[in-house]
């Protein structure tokens, strides 16, 4: 389990164990003991050193999402600009879901400035349909498959686009916002599909490519965020971070999981929210359940002109660029009708 992610197949059988990293790391030495105690032959010590390097190995793709690393997104001052900061909610509701209600309290407890909510329907769109109230812009792309989206923004948008990036049932939105203060990024909302035995990552790689290929092309201050069924320590991720030059705000603060939330022992980072060196982080916190098998996120990021000079992101090479490349041609394929 811990060799396997190596590999780098965009099988859904191999992917899948980039996700439990935590729980191999926790299940290990409990393992490694009951084998010491067990006895001390040429056969047991061997199995006991290769334990304990694959508890390296794992514990290498983790620590960097505990307090024992340093921060890679730095935080805010106490006293932001005015009108220089923006609170954005991500929230995949899961379709069957029809508690309406928790989402619509959760939303007037946490008052953000921008939602996104995943997964979402017909059903979800009409229930939140109030919301336009007081967040007139946004988009709407209500589906049954479990990949509609709707985003909500009390803040001004232009060029509002949803897209289908990869394949032509799953949407991603681009928007261009502006900040109370005047200035101005470009959010992007993603929920591209999750490998699973069966089913490869290719898609979801491609797609990940295309939005950092963007984000880097793009130049200015962006944020990315959704459930982009990955965790923060794959290679996926980590490429797509690089690509992009896209800062993690979990780094040194904590995993925050958010799936699975029914199951405690089965949890990993699934829902992201990633950004360009131009913002400081204010606030990042993982909010209470509202019936779905997700938990909502929350962050507040904010423009400040010191950012860019204490802060610096991932940057791709050569080989990272090629990656993308052959990334983008196998999701293309893999889509093809």
């Amino acid at each position: 389990m811990t060799l396997l992610p190596f590999w780098r197949s965009r099988a859904g059988l191999v992917r899948t164990f980039d996700f439990p990293r935590f729980q191999i790391a926790a299940a290990i030495p409990p393992v490694l003991i009951l084998l010491m105690v067990a006895g001390h032959d040429p056969v047991s010590l061997a199995l006991g050193a290769g334990l304990l390097a694959a508890l390296g190995l794992q514990l290498r793709h983790i620590l960097p999402f505990t307090r024992l690393a340093r921060p890679s997104a730095r935080a805010a001052p106490a006293d932001p600009a005015p009108g220089a900061c923006v609170a954005i909610l991500i929230v995949n509701v899961l379709q069957s879901n029809r508690d309406y209600d928790r989402l619509l309290t959760l939303v007037a407890e946490t008052d953000p400035d921008l939602i996104l909510a995943l997964e979402t329907d017909a059903g979800w769109r009409d229930a939140l349909f109030h919301l336009r109230a007081r967040y007139p812009h946004g988009a709407d792309q209500p589906q049954d498959n479990t990949y509609g989206l709707l985003l909500y923004s009390r803040l001004p948008l232009d060029d509002v686009r949803v897209r289908f990036l990869v394949e032509d049932d799953v949407p991603s939105v681009r928007a261009r916002v502006t900040l109370p203060s005047g200035e101005r990024f470009t959010f992007h909302g993603v929920h591209p599909r999750p490998p699973h035995p069966g089913q490869s990552s290719a898609t979801r790689d491609g797609e990940l490519i295309l939005v950092a290929r963007e984000v880097a092309r793009d130049g200015g201050p962006a944020v990315v965020a959704g459930d982009l069924n990955d965790v923060a320590w794959s290679r996926t991720t980590r490429l797509f971070q690089a690509i992009g030059g896209l800062l993690d705000p979990r780094v040194g603060r904590g995993a925050y999981p958010t799936f699975h939330a029914r199951w405690p022992m089965l949890r990993w980072p699934l829902d992201h929210v990633f950004f360009t060196e131009h913002f400081l982080l204010s606030r990042l916190e993982r909010l209470p359940d509202i019936g779905s098998d997700h938990f909502p996120i929350l962050i507040a990021l904010c423009r400040d002109e010191r950012a860019e000079g204490v802060q610096e992101p991932p940057a791709a090479d050569a080989e990272d660029h090629r990656e993308g490349a052959e990334a983008v041609a196998e999701a293309r394929e893999e889509a093809r009708p």
